[in-house]
């Protein structure tokens, strides 16, 4: 309980300490640019107001005009494509704020789905990326067989890094076609399928928002709409072998392992089998165990198992008693 109790402390403060070094050079590469920004908007609105004899109350309407009117220039975006659009970044918390209800039937109607759909959605791509993650392990596994390796292993590190160069694959793809379809650099375009496929949904880039894009180019929507679901899917399955890796690395599999060596059964084994009498064969079963969980230690993310001279005098003394009482 007490190391629980530390390892989440020690997790919040980690937290709290990556939220401290990203805002801090988030500050230092952003807050310069921005109050540039903000002094060249200061200069063009005074020019435009002398330009045009506009009072200060004139100009507020004239931008309050405009912000309500961006939404429009992309089209209709509530339509079967647009609302199918908008259903897709609400079950999957992309939200990227191109468009939201403005009834509010549609705000409650809206808050409904999204209680429903947000589970739904992780569920269903937690089971999809489990399925992935196990098409890449077979595969890996089918190629060291090709390369020919006597006894081919898939490891948690192999899994990482072929999930990383899967998801590197994806964007680039999807930020080839967004690039060629929107007009944007290839930056652009990466930058916005990571932020897409990572739920994050700044919405600075949306797609589907040029020349009425969501009415005039189907195949290009439909594009979109499958682009942004099976990239979830790869990105979840990468996220999710990350996470575990973690999980483990953090958490208490070495003791784990010595716990079982000492009790001399395989992990799977509850108390009633490793505690049952031994059989005729005992020293054959006891070194049999011994090698199970060996390479039960190698396949479990690198960790070894124990070799101190307890553990080791342990396992003898155990195998003595079982052959005397053979």
């Amino acid at each position: 309980m007490r190391k629980q109790s530390a390892r989440t402390a020690a997790l919040i403060l980690c937290i709290l300490s990556y939220l401290l070094v990203g805002a801090a050079v988030f500050d230092a590469l952003e807050s310069e640019a921005e109050s540039s920004r903000k002094r060249l908007l200061d200069q063009k609105r005074s020019e435009f107001r002398r330009k045009y004899g506009f009072s200060a109350e004139d100009y507020r309407e004239l931008e309050r005009l405009a912000l309500q009117a961006e939404p429009h220039r992309a089209g209709r975006q509530w339509k079967f494509a647009g609302s199918f659009y908008f259903a897709i970044t609400v079950i999957t918390t992309i939200g990227y704020g191109h468009a939201a209800p403005g009834t509010d039937s549609g705000k409650v109607f809206c808050m409904f789905y999204a209680l429903l759909g947000i589970p739904l959605t992780l569920v269903t791509f937690q089971s999809l990326g489990e399925r992935l993650n196990t098409l890449v392990r077979r595969l890996l596994l089918a190629a060291k067989r090709c390369l020919g390796l006597r006894r081919p292993r898939v490891s948690t590190e192999n899994m990482v890094v072929a999930g990383l160069l899967v998801c590197a694959a994806t964007l680039a793809l999807g930020a080839a076609t967004f690039a060629h379809f929107e007009g944007w650099t290839f930056f652009h375009a990466y930058y916005y399928c990571f932020i897409t496929l990572t739920t994050i949904g700044f919405g600075d880039f949306v797609a589907l928002q040029s020349d009425e894009a969501l009415q005039r180019k189907p195949p290009y929507v439909a594009f979109s709409f499958l682009y942004i679901l099976l990239g979830l899917t790869v990105i979840g399955a990468f996220l999710n072998l990350v996470v575990l890796r973690f999980l483990a690395a953090s958490t208490d599999a070495p003791e784990r392992a010595a716990r079982l060596l000492r009790l001399g059964a395989p992990e799977g084994r509850g108390p009633s089998q490793a505690c049952r009498p031994a059989r005729p064969k005992a020293p054959i079963s006891i070194s049999y165990r011994i090698h199970q969980l060996e390479k039960w230690a190698r396949d479990n993310l690198g960790f070894s198992p124990p070799t101190s001279p307890r553990a080791v005098g342990f396992r003898a003394g155990r195998s003595l008693v079982r052959r005397k009482s053979i």
